[in-house]
């Protein structure tokens, strides 16, 4: 089995990064953390200081601000243009 998400999970994380860009406090602790754990798995495409917010954001997701939010679905958005 492999850890590629499905196409709804990622539809699904791509839904959460259109919301956290436009309201990133609006969010809720386990969406944060679910868009942290995507960028934190992403190891060639995801820049050392997303790596560095996905970790924080792991571990204290309450604790991230609102522009480190956006970071992490400015990645995740940007995926789907660069596949």
């Amino acid at each position: 089995m492999t850890d590629k998400p499905t196409a709804a999970a990622r539809e699904h994380l791509h839904k959460l990064a259109s919301k956290g860009l436009k309201e990133p406090k609006l969010l809720q602790k386990e969406e944060v953390i679910a868009l942290a754990q995507h960028v934190a798995k992403e190891h060639g495409r995801a820049s050392a200081a997303e790596h560095e917010i996905a970790k924080k954001a792991e571990h204290n997701p309450e604790g991230v601000t609102a522009a480190e939010i956006q970071a992490l679905c400015a990645h995740v958005t940007g995926e789907r243009t660069a596949r």
